[in-house]
C-alpha cells in the first residue's frame, strides 16, 4: 500500500544521468577528488587561459571593498579569492579602511588543500562546507560569490537560498558559471571542442577521461541564462543581472539582496 505522504526522492543531475540528490553529493566529490592536483593546468588547457579572463571580470564585477567579509563557495583552489583580496587592499591603500575578510568555501578537501599548496593573500581563510548548508550566521556577509561550481551542487536553488540568507541587507551576489552561448556557430563550434576534445585532454594530462566528460555534460545540463534568472530572483534577490562573456559560453549573474 503506497503511503501517500511520503515525500518522493529528490533527484539531480549527474552529467547526462538523473541520480539521487544525495548520490550526486558523492560522485561530484569524487570527480573532484580526482581532479583537485590538475585543475589550474586543465583549466588552462580546457579554455586557452580565457577562464582567467573571465575570472577578472567577475572580480570587478563584484568590485571587493575595504572591510567587507566575502564568501567565495566552491572557491577551489582560491582563484576567485586571490582576486578579491589584492583589490581589496589595493582599495584599501586609496582609501583607507579596515582590512577585508576573504573567506574559501570548498565541500572538498582535496581542492581546499590545493589552494593552501599554492598560497593565499592574508585576507585570506579557508574552510570546507557544503553550498546547500553554509556554516554561517544569517545575514553574516557583504559578498557572495560562486564561480564554476553551482552546476555541481545538487540542490541549485536550495545554494541559492543560502546565499540569500547569509548576505546582509545590501549584500551582493555572484555567479560566474558556463552557460549557453548565444549563437548557433559559436554553440555548435563549442560543443565540438568540449565533447570531443576536453574529455582526451583530461585522460592524457589528468589520467582521468570520465571526471572531465562529467564536467561537459554538467556544463550542458545547466539551466540558459534566462531561466537560471529567474531561479535567482526566485530565492530572493533584486535587480538580478546577465553579463554574456565570450558570447555566451560564460555568463555573470549578478544580484542583490535587498
Amino acid at each position: 500500500m503506497t503511503d501517500d505522504t511520503a515525500t518522493a526522492k529528490k533527484t539531480s543531475s549527474f552529467g547526462f544521468r538523473d541520480v539521487d540528490a544525495t548520490e550526486k553529493v558523492q560522485m561530484v566529490r569524487g570527480v573532484f577528488d580526482s581532479v583537485a592536483s590538475n585543475y589550474d593546468l586543465m583549466n588552462d588547457l580546457m579554455s586557452g587561459g580565457v577562464h582567467r579572463l573571465w575570472k577578472d571580470a567577475a572580480a570587478a564585477k563584484l568590485n571587493p571593498r575595504p572591510g567587507e567579509i566575502i564568501l567565495d563557495v566552491a572557491g577551489g583552489t582560491g582563484d576567485m579569492a586571490r582576486r578579491y583580496s589584492k583589490m581589496a587592499r589595493a582599495a584599501q591603500q586609496r582609501r583607507g579602511g579596515e582590512d577585508a575578510r576573504v573567506i574559501v568555501l570548498d565541500y572538498n578537501a582535496e581542492m581546499i588543500m590545493a589552494g593552501v599548496q599554492k598560497g593565499g593573500e592574508p585576507e585570506m581563510s579557508w574552510s570546507v562546507g557544503d553550498a546547500m548548508a553554509l556554516p554561517l550566521p544569517d545575514a553574516s556577509v557583504d559578498a557572495y560569490s560562486i564561480s564554476f561550481g553551482i552546476r555541481n551542487v545538487a540542490d541549485i536553488d536550495q545554494a541559492l537560498r543560502e546565499a540569500r540568507r547569509v548576505l546582509k541587507p545590501g549584500g551582493r551576489f555572484l555567479c560566474l558559471e558556463f552557460s549557453r552561448p548565444t549563437a548557433s556557430a559559436i554553440r555548435k563550434a563549442y560543443d565540438a571542442w568540449s565533447f570531443n576534445a576536453i574529455p582526451r585532454i583530461g585522460g592524457w594530462v589528468a589520467k582521468d577521461r570520465d571526471s572531465y566528460q562529467y564536467l561537459v555534460e554538467s556544463i550542458r545540463r545547466f539551466p540558459d541564462q534566462p531561466t537560471f534568472k529567474t531561479m535567482i530572483e526566485a530565492a530572493g534577490f533584486s535587480r538580478v543581472t546577465v553579463t554574456n562573456l565570450s558570447g555566451g559560453v560564460a555568463a555573470i549573474h549578478h544580484g542583490w539582496a535587498i
